[in-house]
C-alpha cells in the first residue's frame, strides 16, 4: 500500500473530521460506531414500548434533536453525533444516515420511509479504493423540504424543495 499520508501528521479521525481522504481504522471512530449501534438498538426497543419515553435515547444518539422532531425506527447511522435534526421534522421508518461528515436536516422537514443520506465518498481509481481510502461531504437538507420515499441523498437539498429518486434530485419548489 502506498503511504498516502507521509507528510500529514494527523490521525485518520482528524482527516475524516476535516473531510479529507482517510482510512477508517481509527480506534475512537470504532468506539463511536459501536456506541451508535448500541443506542440504535436501544431506541428501537424502547420505541416499541413507549415512543415518547424513547426520545432521550434518540437525543443521546444524535448531535442535536429539535423540539417535536420525530424519527420512527429503525434508524441506522455510522456515529449519530454528526446528525442535526431540526424542530418539527418528521422522519419515517428505516432512515439510513451515514454521518461520516455532518448531516443537517432543517426544521419542518418530511422524510419518507427507506431514505438514505450518504456522506461517504470513495476514489474512482482502483488502487486508492483497494487501499481503503475514503472521504466524505456534508449534506444539508433545508427547512421545509420533503424527501420522497426511497430517495438516496448525496448532496444538499435547498430549503422549500421536494427531492426524490436515486440519486435524489429536486423536482419542485414548495
Amino acid at each position: 500500500m502506498a503511504d498516502y499520508f507521509a507528510d500529514d501528521p494527523r490521525t485518520n479521525r482528524e482527516r475524516m473530521l476535516a473531510g479529507d481522504l482517510d482510512i477508517s481504522d481509527d480506534p475512537e471512530s470504532e468506539r463511536e460506531s459501536k456506541r451508535a449501534v448500541k443506542l440504535q438498538s436501544l431506541y428501537t426497543a424502547a420505541y416499541a414500548e413507549d415512543p415518547d419515553g424513547a426520545r432521550p435515547i434518540l437525543a443521546d444518539l444524535l448531535g442535536s434533536l429539535g423540539e417535536d422532531a420525530h424519527i420512527k425506527p429503525p434508524l441506522y447511522v455510522d456515529y449519530g453525533t454528526f446528525i442535526t435534526v431540526g424542530a418539527r421534522t418528521f422522519i419515517n421508518y428505516n432512515l439510513t444516515a451515514l454521518d461520516v461528515a455532518p448531516i443537517i436536516i432543517g426544521e419542518d422537514c418530511q422524510i419518507g420511509p427507506n431514505v438514505q443520506l450518504l456522506t461517504p465518498t470513495h476514489p474512482v481509481e482502483p488502487r486508492p479504493r483497494r487501499d481503503r481510502l475514503e472521504a466524505a461531504k456534508p449534506i444539508t437538507i433545508g427547512d421545509n423540504s420533503v424527501i420522497g420515499a426511497g430517495a438516496v441523498v448525496t448532496r444538499d437539498v435547498p430549503a422549500n424543495s421536494v427531492a426524490v429518486g436515486n440519486p435524489a434530485r429536486v423536482v419542485r419548489d414548495i
